[in-house]
């Protein structure tokens, strides 16, 4: 897979990863469907200049384009090529679809941590990373050996960094369960309709449908005061412009064209980036054990690529 794919879904992992605190200090202030309503919005809200931004700039490339296309006939035809592949029906269906896969995703993690342990919330939903490819063998979707290898090393790593005081199922363990089975769809909507759509303006349709069918339920149950909110600034800011603006935006521009099951691997680093971010930012102390796993992780991700760099000779 490209490099910049790789990094982009690296960078995302990075800020889910840290977006686990926020997450978790926004909910002493607000409800969970407020927190992820009003994060969405926002995240919506950043995208909308990013979006004039790029229009601006593709029309001025357009523009220039045009001069040279008499003097330089291929180079011209070349550069003045410059409408739009996508159609608006595919971005809005794909918007949508999206925002509902990740309305309910976002929202059973979100519950799910009220009741359970971060380490346990953070292995189960990093379940996806088998879930992703199960789901996509039934859609005809061909893993290699060395992926599934990866799949299982994966796991084993995660179970080293996030399980450190038993394992036993509760109420916020199912709910985070079906979570990573929300996220699982979630990925592979995305691996549909991202070729098929501008991904900063699919990002931002999808955080506007998911902020609106969260406040719906957050306006009814949780009867949300600007006084909370404005006391959770920092985390609902930063989930929002961060983890939902740029995470999520980074997540559907590194997807194209990529094995959905890779990408999934590559995005289950935030359990180990928010054990990270934990040891730096808060001063928690890594185990042996816990080390061990983010090594294995960091082995399966590499493995992984390893079939699509020997493929491309």
């Amino acid at each position: 897979m490209p490099l910049k794919n790789s990094l982009c879904l690296l960078l995302a992992a990075t800020i889910w990863g840290i977006a686990f605190v926020a997450q978790s200090v926004g909910m002493e202030y607000v409800g969970p469907f407020t927190f992820n309503g009003v994060r969405s919005l926002i995240g919506a809200a950043v995208l909308v200049p990013v979006i004039f931004l790029l229009n601006r700039s593709k029309d001025t490339a357009s523009t220039a384009a045009d001069s040279p296309a008499a003097e330089f006939p291929a180079t011209g035809a070349k550069n003045a090529d410059t409408s739009s592949p996508y159609k608006t029906r595919d971005l809005w269906i794909g918007g949508i679809a999206c925002g509902i896969a990740l309305f309910a995703a976002s929202n059973f993690q979100q519950f799910g941590i009220k009741y359970t342990t971060v380490g346990k919330a953070g292995f189960i939903t990093a379940c996806y990373i088998v879930i992703v490819p199960i789901i996509g063998f039934f859609l005809k979707k061909k893993c290699s050996p060395f992926i599934w290898a990866a799949v299982v090393m994966a796991l084993i790593g995660l179970y080293l960094l996030c399980i450190t005081d038993g394992f036993s199922i509760g109420l916020g363990d199912v709910l985070v369960l079906v979570c990573a089975f929300l996220f699982s769809l979630h990925i592979l909507v995305i691996d549909y309709f991202s070729p098929k759509t501008d991904g900063v303006k699919l990002s931002c349709i999808q955080f506007l449908v998911c902020g609106i069918l969260s406040m719906i339920p957050a306006l009814v149950l949780e009867h949300p005061q600007i006084s909370s909110i404005l006391t959770a600034w920092l985390p609902i800011l930063y989930a929002g412009i961060m983890s939902c603006g740029v995470a999520y935006t980074l997540q559907i521009v590194g997807q194209k064209n990529v094995n959905p099951t890779v990408a999934s691997l590559i995005l289950s680093l935030e359990s180990c980036i928010s054990v990270l971010a934990g040891w730096v930012i808060l001063g928690q102390k890594l185990s042996a054990k816990e080390l061990l796993g983010c090594v294995i992780m960091f082995a399966a991700i590499i493995l992984a690529q390893l079939p699509e760099k020997s493929s491309a000779k």
